[in-house]
């Protein structure tokens, strides 16, 4: 197989507050597919940064009493941690807020006014009077002009689903100062992205999207593409425009040219080519894993941009459903939402790690995380079946037979039927569907356990002349222990390396299982995984609930 260049992207997760379980379900499942590629003997390059931009981010850091520069740099030691317990394994983690970023962001924006897609025009916003502000739709509260609900956003009513302009909302307030906002006109730049419209179908429709999201774009062409605004006014935490003053880069614009500032910065520490992967004729992948709700941004806006600014498009957008927990959205009041550094307090990581993956696959649907099933989930697989086939084998090669491994396999057709599996499950990896990934693996498993119950090597080793039976019953089953670690080790980086250090073995490759361990000394065995107990869930659910108030 030749080896591929690929860089990899999560969406940036915002620069004012905590990641939560929500958020880690996109960095899981890209760094499982990430890890999966690397595996496979691919150069994968994964890079994200915090998004540090934007009014709220302003309006924080005044709150708190410090600049916006502090608040980030807190904010991003937060995520780091929080990310690197998680075992998210990115390249580079930047910000947007970065020297790099703002030098892309400028030279993308002068290229494209330069080209003629930069077009100026005065708009008339919602202004607060007494902040002295112009406000985002967020900022914004009112009754919703289609349903009469009260208290919903400038932008769309949570009640009803419609979506308006925040001139449309009745009785609107600034949640600011709890005043009208009045209408104030000002001069914005947008880029023209009606121009695009022809390039934009034929590269939708050239298979880079699912198809659901594919479906959903038609509907926005039928509707009319428009113009963007890519401006804001002062003040404003972000980049200022070139050659226009007191104006600013709309957080949009810069956010997902930090894709590219992230990797320059990684280039620059690592001696990459930069311009391998983006120029017009690159032969490397570029792949971009989000959350379905910003579709909008990364299949029309971006690829447009990038088109404009002749830099090359990305090869797949791949998106994903929201995290619902017990089969509603995370919410406060019960301890739903959880941030990740109180589920790290209270659970092991790569139980949630394991138990996105069950659910993960190639589609944009919501994904449920029903605590009670996690938690049966993970003792039933994990424990139950993987850890336990090494568990209840272990101790008759430490102690009877010297550590080590018999020097020939028996069960050869078995072996070689968890061999044989491994293209399989390599298929399912790379095309996101780790939920039948997982199937096969538990399947495998199942057949482990089941030999071992039949062999019932704790009664023959009571019989003096059935040792070495006892040998190679045990010796097999480490072995397809060791297959199915390597089939996990995407999804359970820590297990497998613990896992390595009992087997004794330098590395888990795919490869390398074709050939089994015989005459090989292990060491002693340790707990690889505990099992989930209800107070742990409890405590945490609890925890989340403190942290609100």
């Amino acid at each position: 197989m030749p080896k591929r260049k690929i860089l990899v992207t999560s969406a940036l997760p915002y620069a004012n507050g905590e990641i939560h379980l929500g958020h880690l379900l996109e960095y899981i499942q890209t760094d499982i597919w990430v890890r999966f590629m690397r595996m496979m003997g691919h150069e994968c390059h994964y890079v994200c940064a915090d998004d540090a931009h934007g009014t709220p981010i302003m309006l924080k850091a005044d709150e708190l009493g410090i600049t916006p520069e502090v608040l980030i740099d807190d904010v991003h030691k937060r995520h780091l941690a929080d990310f690197k317990d998680f075992s998210i394994d990115f390249s580079q983690y930047h910000s947007t807020h970065s020297k790099e970023n703002k030098a892309i962001s400028t030279d993308i924006y002068n290229q494209l006014n330069t080209a003629g897609f930069i077009k100026s025009h005065i708009v008339s916003q919602a202004f607060d009077p007494i902040k002295q502000i112009f406000l985002p739709d967020r900022f914004i509260k009112g009754d919703c002009p289609k349903c009469g609900a009260t208290d919903q956003y400038g932008d769309n009513c949570e009640v009803c689903g419609a979506t308006y302009s925040p001139t449309e909302i009745k009785n609107a307030k600034s949640t600011l100062s709890d005043v009208a906002p009045i209408s104030k006109d000002s001069q914005h730049y947008f880029f023209d992205l009606p121009q695009f419209e022809t390039r934009l179908k034929a590269w939708t429709n050239a298979g880079h999207l699912q198809t659901e999201v594919k479906n959903k774009l038609t509907e926005w062409f039928e509707q009319g593409l428009k113009q963007w605004d890519i401006s804001r006014d002062a003040p404003y935490f972000g980049f200022q425009i070139p050659n226009v003053e007191r104006k600013y880069f709309y957080v949009w614009l810069d956010a997902p040219i930090g894709y590219m500032a992230s990797f320059k910065k990684l280039c620059s520490d690592q001696n990459l080519d930069f311009d391998e992967y983006f120029n017009l004729d690159s032969q490397t992948e570029l792949y971009h894993f989000i959350g379905k709700d910003i579709v909008y941004f990364h299949a029309l806006f971006w690829p447009a941009i990038l088109m404009g600014a002749n830099y090359r498009t990305p090869n797949a957008i791949f998106a994903h459903g929201f995290l619902t927990i017990n089969g509603q959205k995370m919410s406060k009041s019960r301890g739903t939402f959880i941030p990740a550094r109180t589920y790290l307090e209270n659970l092991n990581p790569e139980y949630l790690r394991y138990y996105y993956a069950y659910k993960l696959n190639a589609k944009i649907d919501d994904i449920d995380l029903n605590l009670e099933d996690f938690k049966q989930r993970v003792n039933s697989d994990l424990v139950g079946k993987v850890v336990n086939i090494a568990s209840r084998s272990a101790g008759f090669i430490v102690k009877r037979f010297d550590k080590t491994l018999s020097a020939h396999l028996v069960g050869g057709r078995l072996y070689h039927k968890f061999v044989n599996k491994g293209d399989e499950i390599a298929t399912f990896y790379e095309a996101r569907n780790y939920n039948l990934a997982m199937r096969e693996i538990m399947k495998l498993a199942d057949s482990a356990n089941q030999y071992i119950d039949q062999q019932k090597p704790w009664q023959m080793i009571k019989e003096a002349n059935k040792a070495a039976q006892v040998h190679d019953v045990a010796s097999l089953a480490i072995n397809l222990f060791r297959v199915l670690i390597t089939y996990l080790k995407p999804i359970l980086p820590t297990m497998a390396q613990q896992a390595q250090m009992f087997l004794n073995v330098d590395t888990l490759s795919w490869d390398e299982i074709k050939h089994p361990l015989t005459k090989h000394q292990i060491n002693r065995f340790k707990p690889l995984m505990e099992r989930i107990e209800e107070g742990q869930i409890e405590n945490m659910l609890n925890a989340s609930k403190q942290n609100q108030r």
